[in-house]
């Protein structure tokens, strides 16, 4: 299956976020390996200059590593992953909270509507 992308962000970062992600949700692990720039281009359906672009920017942020003649593996660096993770959920609550003012709610009520919601969802064991 080929993925989509949307024109608001370049396709290297729509890629890097969705490795991010990926690593986020467990379903790439600490030191697993990512398919190789050709394999991922195929995948994806976009040229192979772009994943290695998305390869070089993950190793840039050291969220992965590239071993000489073995590929390009997901970090072990634990500090790494809990600062990926971190940061990822920031970048969302600052999402929603714009998108929240801008329909005209204050913090109080975005608290207090977030609040609600958590105690009232199904399956959530950690309130």
């Amino acid at each position: 299956m080929k993925d989509s992308f949307h024109s608001s962000q370049p396709i290297y970062r729509q890629l890097a976020d969705r490795i991010n992600r990926q690593i986020l949700r467990g379903e790439l692990k600490p030191n697993d390996k990512l398919p190789s720039v050709r394999d991922m281009a195929i995948q994806s359906n976009v040229n192979p200059n772009t994943v290695q672009r998305t390869y070089r920017e993950l190793e840039g942020i050291s969220i992965v590593e590239t071993r000489r003649g073995q590929g390009t593996f997901v970090t072990e660096n634990k500090e790494v992953l809990s600062e990926l993770r971190e940061y990822l959920k920031k970048e969302e609550i600052s999402r929603f909270v714009e998108r929240m003012h801008e329909m005209g709610y204050n913090g109080k009520e975005i608290q207090f509507g977030v609040t609600a919601f958590l105690r009232d969802e199904k399956g959530d064991t950690e309130q």
